[in-house]
């Protein structure tokens, strides 16, 4: 099995099993070989926003501590003129990409989002637009009564430019009905992704782990985004990064080790043969796991978030790093530190 991957030879599923396996050392030394064939020496970063322009929802999902019920004392709807301040603001700190999601809110129509996108473009015609999640964009479709593809054609028409992978979690019919009964199926998430990547856009694809799954589960994820990637080749990056508990109905199941979360992401990297980025995650895991994730398959440090609201909704200290630290923390880690847009291209060096 080690001798297929290092030969850039496809596994299978149960040979992916067996790599949980092997010794964390021995996950790593494969992994990194498996991203030296794909990019060298070269780590890259990007400057974005995380926009949650509403945390009204309706999906119930055990895991989040973000959403709020219709009529909560702290729920929120963002107006078009304090988002555009915020788009302004991430440009002026030299972002390329916003990234806009949020929950499941009924009061919000596709008007809402039309204008909200032509808007943005109109004014800042240079920048990005990364958002609205397969759950937000399902949401809507029956909202509307259109299509997934229809609307995604409407979106992207208003100035959407690529869709996120948020809303994965775990992309399997036994883990999904649990952890997020009333978000879309792995089937409608499959379908928007699919329909994105036939229009011309791509998308990322995640995996939110550390919770309620197995091990078979966080293959079944793995493959089921490998065969789309197979079909389609729109998916742009994996990111993988673990469940935080803190005002969630999960806290009792506990927090995953740094040890699992790099076995993990060393498994994606060799599982993942026709992705060329992989992610590593800062943000969940502070800075000195994120670095260290380097040598286990990633390529990518994240994002210089100039906002963050979710993870930090649990009590979870986030701590974002500014460009110098970011810099210093690739190049202390033995890279040289790139910095990219939404498509992974490089729009600087350091």
């Amino acid at each position: 099995m080690v001798s297929k991957v290092l030969d850039s030879r496809r596994i299978s599923k149960d040979e992916a099993l067996n790599l949980f396996k092997l010794e964390l050392s021995t996950l790593g030394f494969i992994a990194n070989s498996v991203r030296q064939k794909f990019h060298k020496d070269i780590v890259t970063f990007v400057i974005d926003r995380n926009v949650n322009y509403t945390n009204i929802c309706v999906a119930g999902c055990k895991f989040c501590a973000f959403q709020r019920r219709i009529g909560a004392d702290d729920a929120y709807t963002l107006p078009v003129d304090e988002i555009l301040e915020k788009v302004k603001e991430l440009i002026e700190n030299g972002g390329t990409t916003l990234l806009m999601q949020g929950g499941l809110n009924p009061y919000l129509r596709l008007d809402y989002y039309l204008n909200l996108l032509s808007t943005i473009k109109s004014k800042f015609p240079s920048i990005q637009i990364h958002s609205f999640s397969a759950p937000e964009i399902v949401y809507l479709s029956k909202l509307e009564k259109i299509s997934i593809k229809e609307l995604i054609k409407l979106l992207k028409d208003a100035g959407l430019d690529s869709i996120p992978g948020g809303g994965a979690e775990i992309l399997s019919s036994e883990v999904r009905p649990i952890l997020s009964p009333g978000k879309c199926t792995k089937e409608q998430w499959r379908e928007v992704h699919v329909s994105a990547h036939e229009l011309g856009m791509t998308s990322t694809a995640t995996m939110m782990f550390g919770h309620i799954e197995k091990e078979h589960h966080i293959i079944e994820h793995l493959e089921f985004i490998r065969s789309i990637q197979d079909q389609t080749g729109g998916f742009t990056a994996f990111i993988p990064w673990t469940f935080k508990p803190g005002n969630t109905e999960l806290d009792s199941v506990g927090e995953t080790s740094s040890v699992n979360y790099l076995k993990v992401l060393a498994i994606s990297r060799i599982y993942l043969d026709n992705f060329k980025n992989i992610q590593s995650s800062h943000v969940t895991q502070t800075m000195s796991v994120g670095t260290i994730g380097l040598y286990f398959g990633a390529n990518d440090l994240g994002s210089l978030m100039i906002e963050e609201n979710v993870i930090s909704s649990t009590g979870f200290k986030v701590k974002i790093p500014k460009l110098e630290a970011m810099v210093n923390a690739i190049k202390d880690a033995g890279f040289k530190p790139a910095q990219r847009d939404t498509y992974y291209k490089i729009v600087r060096t350091f």
